[in-house]
């Protein structure tokens, strides 16, 4: 699933490509992946050049400027699990599972969104609700301070992992993201994060900063599905130190790198570069079902 990485990469690209250009027409293939009417988030789209682009955690909001005296509006977009935002020439044949097309002038380009299992989401929406979306969310994982970050972990009782994994306490991490930053922190996924000490809730805190700018800095991982605007995988899993590496040695102590379920979700991680606590959560192994955004 595309994460902060991922997402802060596609965003950086169509602010190279499609700052000030005018959204010419929108049209939607398949308005299972618009939230609310299909003809009204093209309409509402369409004649709007855009203005700026921003993200919070894994979402993408795109300003559009306002027209006829209407105010601004954002393109709000969330890849899901394997969405694609994709910038291409007009005339190139559509690819299977591609739901929406954005007419770009100047030029004979377009963006195209393409999603095999259609978890994401696009929305056209105002200021305010925009606003409203992201109040649910924890603060961005990147900026969040170490105050911040020491509070949200107060009485917290279940898996550190889990934590990491809610949007509501920090947003961006994924099950990428989150095993590597444990690992750099030397944190057992079971830890409770109410009982990590100082240091340890200080490593985190940078663990997780420093693994997300490299991987941003990688455009981000790739193992099927994702890719950047003009197409191309992400650079990061060569550097993947635990995650999708069970049974190969840890690069660290070259000891044989485990896998467990917590919440549903694989989890990776060195048993001797991570101890395990002695009080630790409980993990819950139930099977995850993926949910679609509720925007």
């Amino acid at each position: 699933m595309p994460e902060l990485p991922e997402v802060e990469t596609v965003m950086r690209g169509l602010k190279q490509r499609v700052l000030g250009r005018r959204l010419a027409a929108v049209e939607v293939l398949n308005p299972l992946v618009i939230a609310g009417p299909a003809d009204d988030f093209a309409a509402g789209l369409s004649n709007r050049s855009v203005a700026g682009l921003r993200r919070k955690g894994k979402t993408l909001a795109i300003e559009l400027e306002g027209r006829n005296g209407q105010p601004s509006c954002y393109l709000l977009l969330r890849l899901g699990m394997t969405g694609q935002v994709i910038l291409t020439p007009q005339e190139l044949p559509l690819q299977p599972h591609t739901h929406v097309r954005i007419f770009l002038e100047p030029g004979s380009e377009e963006i195209r969104y393409r999603d095999v299992r259609r978890f994401g989401r696009l929305r056209c929406c105002t200021s305010q609700e925009l606003e409203t979306i992201w109040d649910r969310l924890g603060p961005d994982a990147p900026e969040i301070s170490e105050a911040q970050f020491f509070e949200a972990t107060r009485h917290r009782y279940g898996s550190v992992k889990s934590w990491l994994l809610n949007q509501q306490m920090l947003a961006g991490l994924g099950n990428i993201y989150a095993d590597e930053a444990l690992f750099e922190a030397r944190i057992h996924p079971l830890t409770q994060p109410a009982r990590l000490s100082a240091a340890s809730a200080r490593r985190l805190h940078r663990a997780v900063k420093n693994v997300l700018k490299r991987a941003v800095n990688r455009q981000g991982t790739t193992f099927r599905d994702y890719l950047d605007i003009e197409g191309r995988p992400g650079n990061f899993s060569v550097r993947l130190k635990v995650y999708q590496r069970t049974g190969q040695p840890c690069r660290r102590c070259g000891r044989p790198i485990r896998r467990l379920v917590i919440g549903g979700r694989s989890t990776h991680f060195c048993p001797h570069c991570q101890p395990r606590p002695r009080r630790v959560a409980v993990p819950r192994s139930s099977k995850r079902v993926a949910r679609k955004p509720q925007y």
